[in-house]
């Protein structure tokens, strides 16, 4: 009989629901989320034990994506469960139609449901879900595409996940990794937290850019025409510690303080022949300019009618010297509070760099602390691109420097106290932002800081005196606590996006370029932070111990140390900061 039985058509796809991990279940495995907008929680969820949250900032709107391998001239069903004010749910590349549906309601989960149909060529589809501008973090649960099953009989096949992944590291700033080939790969995502993914086409990649003394993990996916596959098993490697003298001499871990050697404010005036030595770095508060735009900066002792214990010229050098002998690094310190600096000349910049070298030469003094507050730095209009600066008073600070870095040679001691808002608030907004309407100091002192990089000692950024700033978890963070200094010092090691390009990334500094900046007493700044709560801070980013709910993006027992307003305050205070500082390592 089976010779008169007709064929019969071919049988359809089956219906399927074609996303991976769209409860989140499994983390952001398969998703994508602009800027690192992305993260997963466990409450509040819609199904299973887990939901996406996704936070917009600055210009970025939070859009988590996936793409999808689907099947031609086919109709689809595109579903999630959603919290939140003006959420939105999408579909891009269909062939046809381009679908999208929002709720600006917050409140209870809504469900929201778009269908569309695929041309007659289309293979795969992206699916998306993102906020809006301005507006809080928003939750999706239980995303799903339903329909035809492109994987069905016949239909290509999504590539297994990679195994044997193998990492080792190479130097102190690269990691070489090798896998087993996939099968019907034709290329792979190598996958690190807190970096954009890797794409290579054969099973090893060379990870570059990496930071001295730092744990690493990472994770390979392998990808075909169907789409891409689950993630690697993770493998981890630990760059050793960077070669040569990249801290200016300064021991493993260095205290750094300022001292107010040209004025008093109520903390009393301390002679140098004073300071103690727990301070490894003494700042020099401050040098000043004759005028915002002039370049020239001065320097003089407290005045006697002002500090009368204030030593002679002679005395103070003779200290300086002494501080020297005993391997301690004295800096002039320019800006302060009251000292704007505006290099917005090149006549400006040639005479800011004779008037620092001569106060340098004066004093005999081991290099340069910059301490531009306020109005000093801002960028102009247009200049959005921290890697290549145009502001006249950024291009001119950098020009400057590196003239005096080059002067004085490889033992000169560079270092650098800006605010919150001039760097890690650069993660959110950079200058005026594309369309203009923003503050232009926002983020300005990142350009400064990415082209001195290989000349720069010491970041210490003051976490004080600052209002709450979003960290790399997408929440915002309060000075006054271990958790503050742990999310914008994470942001210095870990890098990030600027303005949320994540083309426009700022690369990780070094462990030993960094130290935590603190006011010493409660007298010295907002945002004092106790003795327990700077060791918990110190305890999560050396040993990822005392953690609190934030999440390191790696551990850094290299961290230089910790920085001070000031070692006046510090002595007004009965020396608590300082001998906190030595208490834990071992001064």
């Amino acid at each position: 009989m089976a010779g008169f039985l007709a064929a019969g058509p071919p049988a359809a796809a089956a219906d399927a629901d074609l996303v991976r991990n769209g409860g989140f279940e499994a983390g952001l495995d398969g998703w994508s989320c602009s800027g690192g907008s992305g993260t997963v929680v466990t409450t509040p969820v819609h199904g299973g034990s887990s939901a996406l949250r996704a936070t917009p900032a600055g210009q970025d709107n939070a859009r988590c994506s996936q793409t999808v391998t689907v099947a031609p001239d086919s109709t689809y069903t595109l579903g999630a469960w959603v919290q939140g004010a003006y959420v939105y749910l999408g579909a891009s590349g269909t062939g046809t139609t381009d679908v999208s549906t929002w709720t600006q309601t917050p409140g209870a989960w809504k469900q929201l449901t778009t269908t569309f149909r695929t041309g007659p060529s289309t293979t795969s589809v992206t699916v998306h879900t993102h906020g809006w501008y301005g507006q809080p973090a928003h939750l999706t649960d239980d995303l799903t595409l339903v329909g035809p099953d492109p994987g069905g009989p016949g239909g290509p096949q999504l590539p297994a996940a990679p195994t044997g992944l193998t990492a080792s590291a190479t130097s102190s700033t690269s990691v070489a990794l090798t896998w087993s080939a996939v099968p019907g790969a034709t290329s792979y995502t190598v996958h690190r937290d807190g970096a954009a993914p890797l794409s290579v086409t054969s099973a090893s990649a060379a990870v570059t850019g990496l930071t001295a003394a730092t744990t690493y993990t990472f994770r390979v996916s392998a990808a075909s025409a169907a789409g891409t596959s689950p993630q690697s098993a993770p493998a981890t490697a630990t760059t050793p510690g960077g070669g040569g003298d990249g801290g200016g001499g300064l021991p493993a871990h260095a205290l750094v303080g300022y001292l107010h050697a040209s004025f008093a404010n109520g903390s009393g005036y301390v002679r140098m022949a004073d300071v103690p030595a727990s301070w490894d770095v003494i700042n020099l508060a401050f040098g000043e300019p004759t005028s915002v735009t002039s370049g020239d900066i001065r320097f003089r002792l407290c005045p006697v009618a002002e500090c009368p214990n204030v030593e002679s010229e002679a005395e103070f050098k003779a200290a300086v010297k002494a501080k020297q002998a005993n391997g301690k690094k004295v800096l002039i310190s320019i800006g302060g509070q009251n000292g704007q600096v505006q290099l917005a000349s090149t006549a400006a910049r040639d005479t800011f760099v004779s008037s620092v070298s001569k106060i340098i030469d004066e004093y005999g003094l081991d290099g340069l602390d910059i301490d531009f507050e306020g109005h000093s730095l801002s960028l102009a209009t247009g200049d959005t691109d921290f890697r290549a600066p145009t502001t006249p008073v950024i291009v001119n600070l950098v020009s400057a420097v590196k003239t005096l870095k080059a002067k004085y040679g490889p033992g000169f001691v560079l270092t650098t106290a800006p605010e919150t808002f001039f760097v890690q608030l650069g993660y959110q907004y950079y200058g005026s932002g594309p369309w203009g309407g923003q503050d232009p100091r926002a983020g300005a002192y990142l350009p400064v800081i990415h082209a001195l990089r290989d000349d720069l000692t010491l970041l210490h950024v003051q976490d004080y005196n600052s209002g709450s700033i979003m960290g790399l978890d997408n929440q915002y963070h309060s000075m006054g606590g271990a958790d503050f200094h742990i999310a914008m010092t994470d942001m210095l090691l870990t890098g990030f996006p600027v303005a949320g390009n994540a083309a426009r990334v700022f690369p990780a500094l070094r462990p030993d370029q960094v130290a935590i900046g603190l006011p010493a007493t409660t007298d010295a700044g907002n945002g004092h932070t106790s003795p327990t709560e700077v060791t918990k801070a110190l305890n999560c980013l050396t040993k990822k111990t005392d953690c609190g709910t934030y999440q390191t993006h790696g551990t850094w027992p290299g961290l230089r140390g910790l920085m001070t307003w000031s070692i006046n305050w510090d002595r007004f205070g009965g020396w608590e900061f300082s001998r906190n500082f030595d208490a834990y390592f071992g001064g």
